[in-house]
């Protein structure tokens, strides 16, 4: 079958390890299923798999692409939940101390077809694109749980996202707009402000700019290039939600600042099956068209994994077949 896959790890050069070619159809285990592939989105986990982090050598040749969305072969169309658990985990996903992600161990979404554990199928809205659809699984997850299950924000609260074009950043904006939250959001060029604005921010601002006021939360993707700028806005007793460090991993912690104002620092990763099934509700009741930068056929994959390498995206890269 076509498939898109890493034939080895390359940590300085990631494109010199990405192949378009054709690997082997998958065999189907007990209690998985078998998803022809329709649409899947490229997210920066699939640079670090091109790069060799989160992944054995042995698991090389590696088919990438951890989102996706596609018919069973019954008919049924499907939204694939990324977040592979141990067997027999019982809890929330995300703290399997032995959860995996597609890519990490088994094989992803850049192909003809892909296989899951059955539960990881997840139904898709009849009003969602198969493209809308294969953006929900990580950006759209990680950003539904920052906002709903870790921030504790209330509609009519402000919250600021640092990063105005990136995946998770557009689906902060749209999903903050839509449940009533006042938006704000910085970025460093004035092209990604404007895609803000477009996607319903009531303000935004340059990168590491004074606002008007302090917020009541920050999303923050980006790390170390703004994280001292994140804790000086927010208001005492204020949250920062971590859920990414593209910039780097090593802020100051600014600690006094933290303690004297009561600041709550929450970490988020993904999400669970239970909340993509919200999520998947939610975007279809709310009416959200959820913002695709880029929309490409996966013959020309390379071609999205350099735009990401160089930032040059306004919202989720996606591959269609």
């Amino acid at each position: 079958m076509f498939a898109v896959y890493a034939n080895e790890a390359n940590y300085d050069n990631p494109l010199d390890a990405l192949v378009v070619g054709e690997r082997p159809e998958p065999e189907v285990p007990e209690g998985w299923v078998r998803v022809a592939v329709r649409a899947a989105s490229l997210n920066m986990h699939d640079i670090w798999t091109l790069r060799g982090v989160g992944i054995k050598a042995e698991q090389f040749p590696m088919i990438v692409g951890c989102d996706g969305a596609g018919v069973l072969d019954d008919g049924t169309e499907v939204v694939l939940h990324s977040v592979v658990n141990a067997p027999g985990w019982q809890g929330d996903d995300t703290l399997d101390p032995k959860r995996t992600l597609l890519t990490e161990k088994y094989q992803g979404t850049f192909a003809d077809y892909v296989v899951v554990p059955a539960r990881n199928a997840v139904p898709k809205p009849k009003n969602m694109s198969f493209s809308e659809a294969a953006i929900m699984g990580t950006a759209w997850l990680t950003a539904y749980r920052m906002l709903f299950v870790k921030s504790g924000l209330r509609p009519g609260q402000t919250m600021l996202v640092q990063g105005a074009s990136g995946g998770v950043s557009t689906a902060l904006v749209q999903l903050g707009r839509a449940a009533g939250m006042r938006v704000w959001v910085t970025g460093r060029t004035e092209e990604k402000r404007a895609l803000a604005e477009r996607l319903g921010a009531h303000a935004t601002f340059e990168s590491g700019a004074r606002l008007p006021e302090r917020v009541d939360a920050v999303f923050e993707t980006v790390g170390k290039a703004t994280w001292g700028h994140s804790l000086k806005s927010l208001k005492p007793g204020g949250v920062v939600v971590v859920s990414g460090s593209t910039s780097g991993p090593d802020p100051s912690a600014d600690l006094q600042r933290v303690f004297f104002l009561q600041l709550r620092v929450v970490g988020s990763t993904m999400g669970t099956r239970d909340e993509l099934q919200n999520l998947l509700e939610y975007v279809d009741l709310a009416g959200i068209k959820p913002q695709i930068g880029t929309e490409l056929p996966l013959t020309d994959a390379e071609q999205g994994f350099r735009a990401m390498l160089e930032g040059d995206t306004a919202g989720k890269i996606v591959f269609t077949r």
